[in-house]
């Protein structure tokens, strides 16, 4: 089959100066949401849901997402969240220059502010500080999937479900069942073939999926293949598995069992930790036979449950 894209660049959040100090949100995520006074289990405390007319007031004016400290304010007193204040040249409702100047009672507000996560519409109903709150959301269990089809820089996030049914669709993905699998790579000129991701393939098994990578890349200066499985779930579900794979000839073989990593972590996480079946190039072409010049490997594996 023909390899798929060598672009092994991960998809991260456009917004990444938002995301990575945590001083904004899509305003969508309260759009829909009251916000009305709850009480959630924090750290083994229970803590209140914030005001949403004091979200409003942490709204920042130029971008109208949620303000984090450091927080400034324009002479006129419309504050701006510390991306905006970097990026426009006057304020977006007064026309005065930003200046640089801290709103600090708006930062104690927002420190003393208990946030729901923002994945509470996939079922998370925790509620965090401020200053937990992203980290908390970096490993949530609800969080959304990214698209596992490697061959692509695919964005589609969403629920197995979803993605599933995404997979088959759009990616014309393979789906197969049963936990015992035999498939075969017939590459024309591997020589040629530095960098690629081969079609995926999933396997419908003990009510989950799993899906099946193969990828060239070069370790080091060696040119090698490498095939692993990821669980479609959570981290905390894929533990509960365990898989081989396994490739030879010739009275020789290489396998390897492993532990199915979730599909929250991206495939050129898993490849480049090295979590899976390393064949080098010389040793797949002396298992395909012939004239060493085609790759003809066929991969034989199993994927079971782990006894409680």
């Amino acid at each position: 089959m023909d390899p798929g894209g060598s672009n092994y660049q991960d998809i991260g959040d456009s917004r990444s100066a938002y995301t990575d100090y945590g001083i904004a949100l899509q305003s969508a995520e309260f759009t829909n949401s009251p916000f009305r006074k709850s009480t959630a289990v924090i750290d083994g405390k229970h803590g209140a849901g914030s005001n949403s007319a004091v979200h409003e007031m942490l709204k920042c004016a130029a971008c109208m997402n949620l303000m984090y400290p450091p927080i400034y304010q324009c002479p006129n007193g419309h504050a701006l969240c510390e991306y905006c204040k970097s990026k426009v040249l006057v304020c977006p409702i007064c026309c005065h220059e930003p200046g640089n100047i801290r709103c600090l009672a708006l930062e104690k507000i927002a420190e003393s502010l208990e946030l729901p996560c923002r994945y509470q519409f996939y079922g998370c109903q925790d509620i965090f500080p401020y200053h937990t709150r992203l980290q908390h959301e970096q490993n949530c269990r609800f969080r959304p999937y990214n698209c596992p089809y490697a061959e692509s820089e695919c964005a589609v996030t969403g629920d197995i479900h979803k993605l599933v049914a995404h997979l088959k669709d759009h990616h014309k993905v393979d789906m197969h069942d049963g936990c015992v699998f035999k498939h075969r790579y017939d590459i024309p000129n591997p020589q040629e073939v530095d960098n690629a991701a081969w079609m995926l393939r999933v396997f419908n098994c003990f009510d989950h999926q799993f899906c099946l990578h193969f990828e060239a890349f070069n370790l080091g200066l060696a040119p090698v293949y490498i095939a692993f499985i990821r669980f479609m779930g959570d981290d905390d579900d894929a533990t509960r598995f365990r898989y081989s794979l396994e490739v030879g000839g010739f009275g020789r073989k290489l396998t390897w069992q492993g532990v199915p990593r979730s599909i929250h972590f991206t495939h050129k996480t898993v490849r480049d930790s090295l979590d899976g079946l390393i064949i080098h190039r010389s040793m797949a072409l002396f298992f395909s036979g012939g004239d060493m010049k085609e790759l003809k490997l066929q991969l034989v594996g199993r994927i079971w449950p782990e006894p409680l």
